[in-house]
């Protein structure tokens, strides 16, 4: 069985992007870009609005090296409004289920998945059990103005438990749990499910 990565950039106050700002608010750093490199191969999984962004930065940027990477990962988007096939590289278009096709995926994949951006396909993902690992970068900004996309608005509650930590150019912090969904706050008698 594989495993499944939900994996987030976020800043401080937990958006996912923000108006005017530029990508990775401007502090993607090398560590930070050389770890990105580092990761192992990966079948990355999104919903239409990530693809639709992200192919579209591999089409307005080719030479850069994580367009060339991404591009040659295998992808799976997750839409009924895509139209098929799907005209960036090395992706496959699912239009069904999205939750029984990660279950069948974790079963039968060669390769570990992960989750780009796509926060509901994430909390989806999440909320059926499926998600193994949590991973979040977290950017020192605050973008209380300009913020959007708020990654844990309509999440259930989560414990997390903290497996790795590692500081990237001296301002990144990626922190990695493994999540536990509970069934309402532990002190109101809420369970832990698997």
């Amino acid at each position: 069985m594989q495993t499944l990565m939900a994996d987030f950039i976020i800043s401080l106050d937990g958006y996912g992007a923000a108006d005017g700002w530029p990508g990775l608010w401007g502090m993607g750093g090398p560590e930070y870009l050389a770890w990105l490199d580092e990761q192992e191969e990966q079948v990355t999984l999104m919903g239409a609005t990530t693809y639709r962004l992200m192919s579209g930065f591999a089409a307005r940027m080719p030479d850069e090296s994580w367009t060339v990477e991404l591009t040659a990962r295998p992808k799976v988007v997750f839409s009924s409004t895509l139209a098929a096939p799907p005209s960036w590289a090395n992706t496959t278009l699912v239009d069904g289920d999205a939750v029984a096709a990660v279950r069948a995926m974790k079963r039968d994949s060669d390769r570990p998945l992960r989750t780009l951006g796509s926060l509901a396909l994430s909390r989806s993902l999440l909320r059926a059990g499926l998600v193994d690992r949590y991973r979040v970068v977290v950017f020192p900004v605050i973008t209380g103005a300009t913020g959007h996309d708020r990654i844990f608005d309509g999440y259930p509650d989560v414990v997390l438990e903290l497996v790795d930590h590692r500081l990237l150019d001296g301002r990144l912090q990626m922190l990695e749990y493994v999540p536990t969904v509970l069934d309402g706050p532990p002190g109101a008698g809420g369970s832990m499910t698997a």
